[in-house]
């Protein structure tokens, strides 16, 4: 079974930053691309990033390209989303699974409140 565990969130004031966490198990992990997404209270889901396999690709929506960065640490299973230069729509709660588009099943998710 696929498991997922996302960690990392928090408060913090707009332009602030914080480093999502994602540990996978149940998988090859190092065989599949990773994506985050998000939803905001009140809204869908929403696609925020993805990196390939290998981590030489890496894909972003317009609104958290040069903020957000992606990367992946195969060695220990694990997922990162450093966001810099946060805002309030950045409000979420951040999930990851695999693929470049994850349908789920999700896991807990992470919250990630930007507010002053």
């Amino acid at each position: 079974e696929v498991q997922l565990m996302e960690s990392g969130g928090g408060l913090v004031q707009p332009g602030g930053s914080l480093r999502l966490s994602c540990t996978a198990s149940g998988f090859t992990f190092e065989d599949y691309a990773m994506a985050w997404v998000r939803q905001a209270p009140g809204k869908g889901l929403e696609w925020v990033s993805a990196i390939a396999w290998n981590g030489l690709s890496t894909f972003y929506t317009e609104s958290m390209k040069g903020r957000f960065t992606i990367s992946r640490d195969n060695a220990k299973n694990t997922l990162y989303l450093e966001m810099n230069s946060l805002k309030p729509e950045d409000t979420a709660v951040y999930y990851c699974n695999h693929g470049l588009v994850p349908q789920g099943p999700w896991g807990q998710g992470t919250q990630v409140i930007v507010s002053s």
